[in-house]
């Protein structure tokens, strides 16, 4: 949890010392006498928990130096450019992640411990927007394998799937029962919230590399079956998705206008949906059901509705609202319900706060028992209690029942997936098995990701997509998969970073030496523990860092009164001025960023910077270990835990 704002504004939260501490130590005994551990500074690289939080594995931290202007580009690549590349290299999504994607990078981010996380989303708007600006495209250099992938689902596994592949030099035919590319993007969540203009550039971007072939409008299944997929491809990667809402597990949850939040938002998405009714309740507490609220909010209500037009009959796709119904909206009353307390809801916190501006009425620690019908046996209202958790499970508290008055009822409590057709992958519960590389068990050839293995973050779906390719990379090649790493994310490579910069290790030519003290083709003095380790905020020496307020991403969030047909986007992005402002608060976690400390401060003059000739990210300073007397000075002033003392005896 990020701290409270009157702590952020008052004082510094980390504690300088530990209890107990009453005295100075003697700095003098520090410098002039050696450590008896013989031990001196080696560097070593771990993975920050930004990036350890993030479900698809970014290296954020290396986009975040790259802003900031501490690692620089090769050649004539611009910075933006540059940032672009390092991003995409996991998620080819910056301008739709920028502005969607929960952030559990900065619940995880070690600047929390100071004051405030670094607003990492902000910075990643800022870099997706600026490569559509710029027109960069995606490397397409890859030699083609001749192999061909099948991918079903065009949301953002089956897109990032097919980036990856292709990437690899695997083309792909993408198949998808929509008009058009981008899933859960673009029918799911709120076209004010996923810009279309930024999000047909991002889609565009990933078809435009070519070996990339599209099928809209086809269900597997049902238009093509399953066998004629396993005799024209090499390998089936099926991104489903879960586009079956869930309906209220309480009496009466069988009415028409019942409906799921996914089936709401989709009619809403491709413009079926115009108006809604007088009084709306949403039964959630996450993102969906946010988003639910915010657009009834937006399409309001029209008096005297036909029966034949009212919302549930469109959103069950049998007939659509013809736009001149918006010159007639009024607002709509419109309620969200949650089993938990508003500050245990899973859905974003700016989002609920931006819901309750807009007018949302939210009733938190209750749940539905009942959904009471009319003489029609549709349903007129909603029965709701007081809700206690006894042994994690929801129970209605005993009278302290009421009604919520109601013209449509949607649940946004879970999705699952649309198995008609695919009963053989059906693991009795809507979804798909995976084993632990993401393949079908029992099924070779066949991979899985995304929702349609548990529901989760778009993010999750991409960093499963990013694994499945590797494992369907080593199927086609009939290879044995690897271990995966404990820490499975994009790491920063020393040595590709070397390569980079023509800095490469000389060629080893095998011959006997007595160690590589002198020689060139070693890396000297560097481990590389990111596959391992994630580093903590007591790792670093957080006494470096003054306090130094998050640049705010600006967005304009509509009131109760304006809210009625609001569609323009929200979120104004950063100036490259901000983004590098903002950028320059991370910690560089497990990574130096040359702040000099531990140049300046060793006694011995031991520590220094590498001849600028030879310096690259992660190579900036080095140790004359005839001059080092293991007083670990470096290593206790150095902000970012890169230096260990670890190179030695006992």
């Amino acid at each position: 949890m990020a701290t409270s704002k009157d702590d952020m504004t008052q004082k510094l939260t980390f504690r300088k010392y530990e209890e107990g501490d009453y005295k100075w130590d003697s700095f003098a005994d520090a410098i002039f006498e050696g450590d008896t551990s013989h031990k001196c500074p080696t560097y070593v690289h771990r993975t920050p928990p930004c990036q350890g939080s993030c479900p698809s594995g970014e290296d954020i931290r290396g986009w975040l130096d790259i802003v900031r202007g501490i690692e620089k580009p090769s050649g004539d690549m611009s910075m933006s450019e540059y940032a672009f590349r390092r991003s995409t290299d996991a998620n080819p999504f910056p301008s739709m992640m920028g502005r969607v994607c929960p952030a559990p990078c900065q619940d995880g981010c070690n600047r929390n411990n100071v004051e405030d996380f670094v607003g990492i989303n902000a910075v990643e708007q800022w870099i997706g927007d600026t490569a559509k600006a710029e027109g960069y495209t995606f490397d397409n250099s890859a030699p083609m394998t001749g192999k061909k992938i099948a991918i079903i689902g065009g949301g953002p596994a089956g897109l990032a799937a097919a980036y990856q592949l292709r990437r690899m030099g695997h083309a792909s035919t993408i198949f998808d029962d929509h008009e058009e590319l981008g899933g859960m993007f673009r029918y799911g969540i709120p076209n004010y919230r996923t810009p279309r203009e930024f999000l047909n550039a991002e889609i565009q971007r990933i078809v435009d590399m070519g070996g990339i072939d599209t099928r809209m409008n086809t269900r597997v299944g049902k238009d093509v079956s399953v066998e004629e997929l396993e005799k024209e491809y090499d390998a089936i990667l099926w991104a489903l998705g879960c586009k079956s809402g869930r309906a209220l597990p309480v009496p009466g949850a069988d009415a028409l206008n019942c409906v799921s939040g996914v089936a709401f938002l989709e009619a809403f998405n491709t413009g079926r949906l115009q108006v809604t009714t007088d009084r709306v309740v949403c039964v959630g507490g996450g993102d969906t059901s946010i988003d639910v609220v915010s657009v009834a909010r937006r399409l309001g209500k029209v008096k005297k509705l036909d029966e034949e037009v009212r919302p549930e009959q469109v959103i069950g796709g049998y007939v659509a609202h013809d736009s001149a119904f918006a010159a007639a909206r009024e607002g709509a009353d419109v309620t969200l319900t949650s089993l938990f307390p508003r500050a245990e809801m899973t859905a974003t916190e700016h989002e609920v706060e931006d819901a309750l501006h807009e007018g949302v009425t939210i009733l938190d620690g209750v749940m539905p028992i009942e959904v009471v019908l009319n003489d029609q046996g549709r349903a007129r209202a909603l029965k709701m209690a007081k809700c206690e958790m006894v042994d994690g499970r929801p129970n209605a508290v005993e009278g302290t029942e009421f009604d919520i008055e109601c013209d449509l009822v949607v649940s946004a409590i879970g999705q699952g997936g649309d198995m008609q057709g695919l009963e053989d992958f059906d693991n009795g519960r809507g979804l798909m098995d995976a084993d632990k590389f993401y393949g079908v068990p029992n099924k070779p050839g066949h991979f899985v990701a995304g929702d349609i293995i548990r529901p989760h973050l778009l993010t999750t779906a991409i960093g499963q997509a990013s694994i499945a390719c590797e494992s369907i990379d080593h199927f086609l090649k009939n290879e044995e998969i690897g271990k995966r790493p404990k820490v499975d994310v994009h790491h920063f490579d020393l040595l590709d970073k070397l390569r980079e910069t023509e800095l490469s290790p000389t060629e080893y030519d095998h011959g006997e030496v007595r160690g590589t003290g002198e020689a060139s083709f070693a890396v000297h003095n560097y481990e590389d523990r990111s596959a391992q380790e994630i580093i903590s905020s007591d790792r670093l020496f957080l006494g470096h860092f003054p306090f130094t307020p998050r640049v705010h991403r600006k967005s304009y969030g509509p009131g109760s009164e304006e809210v009625l047909g609001h569609f323009e986007e929200r979120m104004i992005g950063y100036t490259e001025e901000q983004a590098a402002e903002e950028a320059n608060r991370c910690m560089s976690c497990g990574m130096c960023f040359e702040c000099d400390n531990c140049v300046i401060y060793c006694p011995q003059d031991a520590v220094y910077r590498v001849k600028k000739d030879q310096q690259t990210m992660g190579r900036y300073v080095a140790t004359d270990y005839d001059k080092c007397i293991g007083c670990h000075i470096c290593a206790d002033v150095c902000p970012t835990g890169y230096i260990d003392m670890a190179l030695g005896d006992h």
